[in-house]
């Protein structure tokens, strides 16, 4: 009882674990992780907050305080934990509308969506809803976030040339760059191509280097000797020094309808990302990632970020990616790039005044570009057209509706393609493998010998409401087509569950066939399905004794379709089941 405890309870709080197993040998990894996490954050860091509309110093508050929560409560040695970019481009499209113009209002209404994140992924938890965040597939994350990447970069561009730019969606603001292009500020746009052109050679010959944070010192420098600011530059001002205060976000800002669908898309989103990319380093480092416990890290994450006026972050690739480059081997290195921000608060935010906000978007830009995946979208045309459309779907809807009804829109687009799926199921109409008792899809392989006054289908899916429908019309019509059929057989093995609507086509399908003198036998069934169509009263209609049976046994036996004797049936439903 006492060993159980233990164990629930380190799954509740992952540092007993890799605190108790750490090595000293990892003790400098982790150092050098950490304060080359906190170079890529800064630059990055600041970048996102101004995506956001926020104050730049707020991006950093996110790494600090969202890396020591997610440290405490997530399962993955590697993940990083800050801002993201399509979070906060979520934010910037939803909370300016809720804010009204009031600045200080639209910082409180991004750290209480925080703090509505952080509920949300407790009850999450609570309830075991990863398997829900699992319906959005692959397919639709790839449209997403092509879809992000080019909204992102549009959002960018005005800053890029120098431009007032403005827009809600994508479309909305290509057009109204299209006509401002006339008054772009040629010495904005040089410095922003600079910045971008060395962001881009840095990250093809120096991978795992702080570029970023390079090319934003340089900048600074530039703008100071140069007298940017003065020549008209746009820069980010002063940054307020010291740590953020702590303290609750103001609640009461916001009805629950105006915030649920903002936090509720940044969980979706930051589940997703989070959780794809902590996969992908455990599986690289041989330990096992707890999904569920991912509700706790990010819940935690954003919960202390909250509490520091900060809005809501999540775990991201690139910067896990640069967190495991650099060797981190457990969480502790995002406590130190927490305590190195931290430092960087206190005493060096000062030269961060004349950093123009050029390089600032081109530091957003060279983040998100590989968002935009063209060769997974080209695959996936060639390959799966459902999956296709599936992405268009996401992509299409993102730039259309922005990030937040996107990501919801994409959502619901994954289950309803999900449901279409199950609704039309690959039904096999069977023959003869020659020379051989087995059988095969007639309209899959060639050669198979068709079986004479007889059909034999098998649906190659679980039988359900949605799809019990189609495959009793695609039996009745290989019927029609069919001359002189004596039985038809249903090859029930690649079916393993049956609902009540399942069951009672395959019913109604038996009275159609005896309406026409012909049989029907059921074969392959699984135990639960014995059950169900036991209950549904088929085996007064149909040889139950079949039910067990392969396909070529029966099709052996020329005394088949026939109701076998009660009398004669398995011992009982219940033994009949655990077959």
């Amino acid at each position: 009882m006492i060993s159980g405890r233990v164990s629930r309870w380190t799954r509740l709080f992952p540092p007993a674990t890799w605190l108790a197993d750490y090595r000293s040998t990892w003790l400098r990894p982790d150092i050098v992780a950490g304060i080359t996490l906190a170079a890529y954050a800064v630059p990055v860091s600041l970048a996102y907050a101004t995506l956001a509309g926020l104050p730049p110093q707020i991006g950093i508050y996110g790494y600090m305080l969202g890396g020591v929560g997610y440290a405490l409560f997530g399962s993955s040695r590697q993940l990083a934990v800050g801002p993201t970019s399509a979070i906060s481009l979520m934010i910037a499209a939803t909370v300016g509308a809720l804010a009204g113009g009031d600045a200080a209002k639209y910082t409180e209404i991004a750290s209480l969506a925080a703090c509505a994140v952080a509920l949300l992924c407790l009850i999450s938890w609570l309830f075991k809803l990863s398997v829900l965040v699992r319906l959005v597939s692959d397919s639709i994350l790839v449209g997403f976030k092509a879809g992000a990447g080019l909204t992102i970069i549009m959002s960018q561009l005005p800053s890029l040339f120098g431009v007032a730019g403005g827009g809600h969606n994508f479309f909305d603001r290509a057009i109204k760059l299209s006509g401002q292009l006339g008054d772009i500020n040629w010495l904005v746009l040089a410095i922003g191509a600079i910045a971008l052109l060395l962001l881009l050679l840095g990250e093809r010959r120096l991978p795992g280097k702080p570029i970023g944070l390079t090319v934003m010192a340089l900048s600074i420098v530039l703008a100071a000797l140069l007298g940017f600011p003065a020549l008209g530059v746009p820069v980010t001002g002063r940054i307020p020094e010291g740590l953020p205060t702590i303290g609750l976000p103001r609640f009461g800002l916001l009805e629950p309808d105006e915030l649920f669908p903002l936090a509720a898309g940044c969980v979706l989103l930051a589940y997703i990302e989070g959780v794809s990319a902590a996969r992908s380093f455990a599986a690289k480092h041989g330990y096992a990632l707890d999904v569920r416990q991912e509700f706790l890290g990010l819940g935690a994450a954003n919960l202390v970020t909250a509490f520091g006026h900060g809005y809501p972050v999540a775990g991201g690739l690139s910067q896990s990616a640069v967190n495991d480059n650099a060797g981190a081997r457990t969480p502790l290195a995002l406590v130190i790039c927490s305590a190195t921000l931290a430092l960087c608060l206190l005493f060096f935010t000062g030269l961060l005044t004349n950093l123009p906000k050029a390089v600032l978007a081109a530091i957003v830009f060279a983040a998100v570009y590989r968002l935009v995946d063209i060769r997974a979208l080209l695959r996936m045309w060639h390959v799966s057209r459902i999956d296709f459309y599936a992405a268009a779907i996401a992509l299409v809807s993102v730039l259309l509706l922005g990030i937040l009804q996107g990501v919801l829109l994409a959502a619901i687009a994954s289950i309803v393609l999900l449901l279409a799926r199950a609704s039309r199921p690959n039904v096999a109409f069977l023959g003869r493998l020659p020379g051989s008792g087995r059988y095969s899809d007639n309209a899959r392989h060639e050669g198979v010998e068709p079986l004479v006054g007889v059909i034999a289908f098998r649906p190659e899916a679980s039988l359900l409401y949605i799809n019990a429908e189609t495959v009793l019309e695609a039996v009745l019509d290989a019927l029609l087509r069919s001359v002189d059929i004596r039985l038809v057989i249903c090859d029930l093995s690649a079916s393993p569950y049956i609902d009540l609507a399942g069951a009672g086509m395959l019913r109604d399908l038996n009275d159609e066939l005896a309406s026409r003198h012909v049989a029907f036998c059921i074969v392959g069934a699984h135990a639960q399905l014995r059950d169900l169509l036991r209950a549904e009263g088929l085996a007064e209609k149909t040889d139950s004794g079949a039910w067990l049976r392969s396909l070529d046994s029966v099709l052996g036996d020329g005394n088949v379709g026939q109701p076998s004797d009660p009398e004669q049936e398995h011992p009982s439903a219940s033994s009949a089941g655990q077959l």
